[in-house]
Formats: C-alpha cells, structure tokens, sequence
C-alpha cells in the first residue's frame, strides 16, 4: 500500500491513512487502496473491528482536490470509485471505529461518520467543508447526517459548512467519546479489544438491524429480529455464552 498502512492484532485492523504532507487528503491511490481493504475486512472472519485513523496529527482533510486522477476519466466515474469506498466501509459488517485525532474535513469527514462509532481527542475538528469548495456533500453524508442528528440539522452543517470543534461536535450527537489527546489511542484499544472479543454474528446481525431499521415497519423489524435471534441460537457462539455464564468465565467467541 502506498497511502495507508494495515495493521492486524488479535481481530483489530487498524488502517491509518498514511498522507502526512497533505493531512491525508484522499487522492486516486488512497480511494482504491481504501476500496480494496475495505473489501477484504469484510470478507476475512478473522477480522472482527476495523478501526480508521490518520497520521501525522489529522484524521482526514477530504479529497486532494490537486490529484489529476485519471487520465481521461469522466469525473462522473471517479464520483462512483468514490461510492464505492463509501458502500465497502458501510457493508462491513462487523463494528467500525472512527478515531478521530485532528482534523476530519470533506469526504474525511463523513468517512468519519461513516463508522459505526466515532471516538475523538479534544484537538479534533470537522467540517463538512464541501460548500466552501463550491461542492455539494459526498461520501453518504446525505444519507448518513440526517440519521444521525436529524434533517434540520444536517442541513446547517451541510450549508455554513462551519468547523466543529470537538465539544460542539459531541453536543451535537455526532460523536460517541471525547477524550483527552493523550487518552485517545488507549481509549479506542480498549474499545477495540472489547468488540474484537465479542460475538462476531449477533453483532454483525445487531449491526444489520439497526442500519435496516429507518427503512422498515416494525412489523419488518421484529420479524427481522426473530430471525437474527434464531441464527443466534443455533450458533455454537450462543451456547458458549450460556456456558461460560453457568460456569462463571468469560465466554469464547469464534464466530460460528
């Protein structure tokens, strides 16, 4: 990999986005290399967390609005490798964490936003910086702000386009943990660790369920939920939980 580096331990895959000199602003290379890890954590059991940073003091500054892309390339093609990566980080289906350490602007920004949960130092920043640029929101942030903070809201992040610091942004909703600089890596570690080492199916089931749930009735949800349940009772997975609790032990996970 060119522009990020994949790092594996005991189920966590950290990906840190590795740009310092443009603070990680995401350029052709960065957008396929994040397309086709994205992709192979979704398919590799042994992967329980993904866990998506940046280096050198910024999380993501957006798009490299200086990279030529490809040559000859419609711009309407590179928008869709851009969905793409968007569609591969959401398709995970195991837990996602945003470890946001600086700033987090642009398509880094709702990358951000895109994980399942979003832990930040208090020197985080985010912006959906788009309409500065003259552009309109990408990277799902049309699907994904609304859900998170409600549509009124959404749109004023999307048309002012202002920096949120890290306070504003967690009483906003938009972030699950604040925290101390110095605490975030060992914050999300623990985080990480304690998800690693939970049932990969009934959170990947719970997982689906809440990210299906604003589409369906609740008829729909509960029948949902009746199967998922089901799966989980027949999985060795849920025995195992039955059993270490009589015996008073924390339970083993393998996924099946």
């Amino acid at each position: 990999m060119e522009t990020i580096v994949v790092e594996r331990d005991a189920g966590v895959v950290t990906v840190t986005l590795n740009r310092p000199e443009k603070r990680n602003a995401i350029n052709e290379t960065m957008w396929a290399e994040l397309l086709e890890t994205f992709e192979a954590v979704r398919s590799r059991t042994e992967d329980r967390v993904l866990v998506l940073t940046g280096t050198g003091g910024a999380f993501c500054s957006g798009a490299d609005l200086s990279d030529a892309g490809v040559a000859g390339e419609h711009q309407l093609v590179h928008m869709r490798h851009v969905a793409d990566a968007a569609l591969a980080l959401h398709r995970i289906p195991n837990p996602t964490i945003a470890k946001v350490g600086g700033v987090a602007a642009g398509a880094g920004c709702s990358m951000a936003f895109g994980c399942d949960l979003i832990v930040a130092s208090d020197e985080a920043r985010f912006s959906q910086i788009f309409a500065r640029r003259g552009l309109s929101v990408d990277f799902g942030a049309s699907w994904l702000l609304p859900r998170m903070i409600g549509l009124h809201r959404a749109k004023e992040l999307a048309y002012f386009a202002d920096v949120l610091s890290a306070k504003e942004a967690e009483a906003m909703g938009l972030v699950n943990k604040l925290v101390p600089a110095g605490e975030l890596d060992a914050f999300v570690d623990d985080w990480a660790r304690r998800l690693a080492a939970g049932p990969p199916l009934a959170l990947s089931m719970t997982k689906a369920l809440l990210n299906h749930s604003f589409a369906v009735s609740m008829d729909e949800a509960l029948e949902d939920e009746g199967r998922s349940q089901t799966v989980n009772l027949s999985s060795a997975d849920t025995m195992e939980a039955m059993q270490a609790f009589l015996e008073k032990r924390d339970p083993r996970f393998e996924g099946r």
